[in-house]
């Protein structure tokens, strides 16, 4: 029941920081790096989720 409970915790993360990035992609004058660094956040619990679910 955790594992999947966690599993669910990753994947409202992974769809909070999609909704972030496209959001600070549509603000001018938003700071590109942070853009970056958000991607890279949003790759790595994308590659989590993967991980667990195979």
């Amino acid at each position: 029941m955790a594992f999947d409970a966690h599993l669910e915790n990753l994947k409202r993360k992974h769809k909070a920081m999609s909704e972030a990035v496209e959001n600070a992609q549509r603000s001018p004058g938003f700071d590109d790096l942070e853009v970056a660094t958000m991607k890279k956040e949003k790759l790595r619990l994308k590659e989590e989720i993967t991980r667990l679910s195979t």
